[in-house]
């Protein structure tokens, strides 16, 4: 008897940039291109890469990590993953930024304990991890972020996807009303009053309505730039205040 299980539920984990994300709670699957632009982001702050596809505000962000530690300056690094699900973009930001504070922020209080293994298992700083459940900012306060980091739900209701995908991962963390923008659109509004003035936000988004979602944070007053994962689609957006 055959099965579209996913083969990540099967086993019960799946790889992350050389983490091991746990998947109990049935949270969404980490994907490629999600690894990927995290990748990508994370080089910023190491310094392992340089290329005009990254603003200057990154390039500070990396000159302040570098330099708070032994300053005496008890201002960290503030780093949230938005709609964390697994925790995997969090936990891989505890892997590679060693002075940064991480935030999670997931609506679902089921993946609560699936984040928390995650940073056991992988033998990550929990003392610098901060696991919140709520609606989005909600649980969060006035905080600002120095970096937010989101794979929010951003499919359209009724577009036809694989049985692997429909019949065993959340609808919650999948769909995103019609146009598949409504948490995006919710996040571009409150995205000004949670990210520092020279923070940087990455969002993944449906490539077919990526400029749509670039647009919802131009009117907020915001920078927003569209980046293009490995496979040549456009599939991150880049916000940060002008």
């Amino acid at each position: 008897m055959t099965t579209d299980e996913p083969e990540a539920y099967a086993i019960g984990w799946q790889p992350f940039l050389g983490l091991k994300i746990y998947l109990d709670s049935r949270p969404l699957i980490p994907r490629p291109e999600t690894e990927w632009w995290t990748e990508q982001f994370l080089k910023k702050f190491t310094g392992c890469e340089s290329s005009e596809s990254f603003s200057v505000v990154g390039l500070g962000l990396a000159a302040r990590s570098a330099t708070e530690k032994g300053s005496g300056d008890e201002r960290h690094l503030r780093f949230l993953d938005l709609c964390a699900g697994s925790g995997a973009i969090g936990c891989a930001a505890l892997a590679r930024l060693p002075d940064a504070q991480v935030y999670f922020g997931e609506i679902d209080p089921m993946h609560e304990m699936t984040i928390l293994k995650n940073i056991r298992e992988n033998n990550l700083d929990k003392s610098r991890a901060f696991v919140r459940i709520g609606d989005l900012f909600k649980p969060f306060g006035d905080m600002r972020f120095d970096f937010i980091a989101a794979n929010p739900p951003y499919i359209p209701a009724g577009r036809a996807l694989p049985a692997s995908v429909v019949d065993y991962e959340p609808s919650q963390a999948l769909y995103a009303g019609a146009d598949g923008l409504d948490i995006i659109r919710r996040i571009a509004a409150e995205l000004p009053q949670h990210l520092m003035e020279d923070g940087e936000a990455w969002i993944e988004c449906d490539s077919a309505h990526a400029a749509v979602a670039c647009a919802l944070f131009k009117n907020q007053g915001l920078s927003a730039l569209i980046r293009t994962d490995q496979y040549g689609e456009r599939r991150i957006i880049v916000v940060s205040f002008p």
